[in-house]
């Protein structure tokens, strides 16, 4: 999964990038009513509790059930991907995730499922305003979409944000004001660096943070005092977890 990397060119909203020899990123997507209820039940109900130990998920008063949103969470496995889900996906809210992917993992038989259970890809460096303007008619349209805010995948503490989610998150907001864009911080963790059968796993969703009350007309400054309160967030739910052990979370049920 991937996370936005703007360019600094400040001469357009989105930058442009074009090359021979780079894959085409899919920049359309759409959920297939028939597979995103099976993947999501089967997912949610017998994979991830069959595999791992305890799963702990806080939080998920705070999901809203309507309006455009961006789930934010920390990147430390490839499992992350079906963790979401579970802890915010169909099951809980009723509403499909739309993640944001690299071109790399929309191929092949993977990326078939991706693009039928709406995800699309991006080049992380060579980003489209194509691809980004599909991004920003989701959040219009309602749509609760998926970015990891650190990037690739990051072991241990919070890393360096980047400014991508922000920058999409406003301009959403800035095109039609009134939208009500919100960023949910989510913190996962897992007992033991690279998650085996048996892990447990915490999940921390954090309080809404309005998109709204950061648009000042200032792109670049709003997008870093955003990016800076959303790191706060993450690292302050992270550290919730620092007494998080490879033991059992004695009497927590999966949920």
């Amino acid at each position: 999964m991937i996370e936005l990397i703007y360019s600094q060119n400040t001469s357009s909203e989105f930058p442009t990038h074009t090359s021979a020899n780079t894959k085409v990123a899919v920049t359309t997507s759409r959920v297939c009513p028939l597979l995103s209820p099976v993947a999501y039940f089967i997912g949610h109900h017998f994979v991830l509790p069959s595999f791992f130990g305890q799963i702990r998920v806080t939080g998920q008063e705070y999901l809203p059930e309507t309006g455009p949103v961006i789930l934010a969470p920390t990147h430390r496995s490839r499992w992350d991907a079906l963790m979401v889900p579970y802890a915010a996906g169909r099951c809980v809210t009723g509403r499909d995730l739309r993640f944001m992917v690299t071109i790399d993992e929309c191929q092949g038989l993977q990326g078939w499922f991706i693009r039928r259970l709406g995800g699309f890809s991006v080049d992380p460096q060579r980003p489209s305003i194509t691809c980004l303007r599909h991004s920003v008619e989701l959040l219009q349209k309602g749509e609760m979409l998926v970015i990891f805010p650190e990037g690739g995948i990051r072991k241990g503490k919070v890393h360096p944000l980047k400014p991508g989610i922000a920058r999409l998150a406003l301009s959403a907001e800035s095109t039609h004001p009134g939208l009500g864009v919100k960023i949910l911080p989510i913190s996962i963790n897992y007992s033991q660096p690279d998650p085996d059968w048996g892990t447990n796993v915490s999940i921390h969703i954090g309080s809404a943070i309005e998109v709204a009350s950061y648009a000042n007309n200032n792109l670049k400054q709003d997008a870093k005092s955003l990016t800076t309160d959303l790191a706060t967030v993450l690292k302050q739910l992270s550290n919730q977890h620092s007494e998080f052990t490879s033991r059992a979370f004695a009497g927590i049920p999966n949920s």
